[in-house]
């Protein structure tokens, strides 16, 4: 299949690099062309502008929030501009509901497909072909998307016909992702000052009722306080918060954790700098508790 991919960060890269391997015919664009190099030499070619990346007649955008979302969209030289009609435009970006919406609609006004499919899982899991794809749109246009999301991922689930259903799921997945991390440090913050290391409560944790790779994943990272380098940045975390909170507001649902969890993710950024992990959330609980973190977290 004849592809257009726009970003090329972490994920984006991994994510190109496997519909590469699987034989699809990928044209790459990126803001800082660079990061296409090694794309390139494994097979891709390099897009000029999201509008000739989107000339494929599929296009994925994997980009880190709305702002950057829209700015390839719209313009001269955007996706809607490229994509021609009867095309198909699948953001695999976080993004909050309403641009989801948005894209939805625009994309319809011009005939042109668009399809909401977030994945779950860090870097190492995109590199392996193991995210899950969570989308949302027309049945059909799943289907025509299928090979590329087996190409990525170990599980696809579709879960609606309106694309933003799938922007949902993603922030409120990740809204439990950061709960379940705010939560076991600060259990482990308890047990260190009670004299029990962050260690041995991970090991009871993951031995027992809390056996899963959500635990066992951050479980380490907040054990071993091994903040960087980031797998997935804090100022993204934060903003997905943001997305979710602005969500739930709409929806007239409250969310009191969310609260707290924010608020631990803006004093990590603001004591570790923007390359932190979200996971650092550990290292404000465990201060504002008078642990003092390990040198080099």
């Amino acid at each position: 299949m004849d592809i257009g991919f726009i970003g090329l960060g972490s994920m984006g890269s991994a994510i190109a690099a496997n519909l590469v391997r699987a034989g699809h015919k990928v044209a790459v664009w990126n803001r800082t062309p660079q990061k296409a190099q090694p794309l390139v030499e494994a097979g891709a070619t390099l897009a000029q502008t999201p509008a000739e990346a989107a000339r494929a007649g599929v296009v994925i955008t994997m980009l880190a929030d709305d702002a950057a979302v829209e700015s390839v969209v719209h313009g001269p030289d955007g996706v809607l501009a490229g994509l021609p009609q009867g095309g198909l435009h699948i953001s695999m970006s976080t993004i909050g509901v309403e641009l989801g919406d948005r894209l939805a609609a625009v994309h319809a006004e011009h005939g042109q497909g668009y399809l909401s499919a977030c994945v779950l899982g860090r870097p190492p899991a995109a590199q392996a072909a193991k995210l899950f794809v969570v989308t949302a749109g027309a049945a059909d246009q799943i289907a025509r998307a299928q090979p590329l999301f087996d190409a990525v991922g170990q599980r696809t689930f579709a879960v609606g016909d309106k694309p933003s259903a799938a922007n949902l799921v993603k922030l409120c997945s990740n809204f439990m992702l950061m709960s379940a991390i705010e939560a076991m440090a600060e259990a482990m913050t308890v047990a260190a000052k009670g004299g029990v290391a962050k260690t041995t409560l991970l090991e009871v944790f993951t031995g027992t009722v809390f056996g899963s790779p959500v635990y066992q994943l951050y479980g380490e990272i907040l054990a071993e306080e091994r903040y960087r380098p980031a797998g997935f940045a804090a100022p993204l975390g934060l903003k997905d918060m943001r997305l979710i909170g602005v969500a739930a507001e709409q929806l007239r649902a409250p969310m009191p954790f969310l609260g707290v969890i924010r608020d631990h993710l803006i004093e990590a950024l603001a004591q570790e700098g923007e390359d932190i992990d979200w996971a650092a959330v550990g290292l404000a609980v465990s201060r504002n508790a008078g642990v003092q973190p390990r040198s080099g977290s």
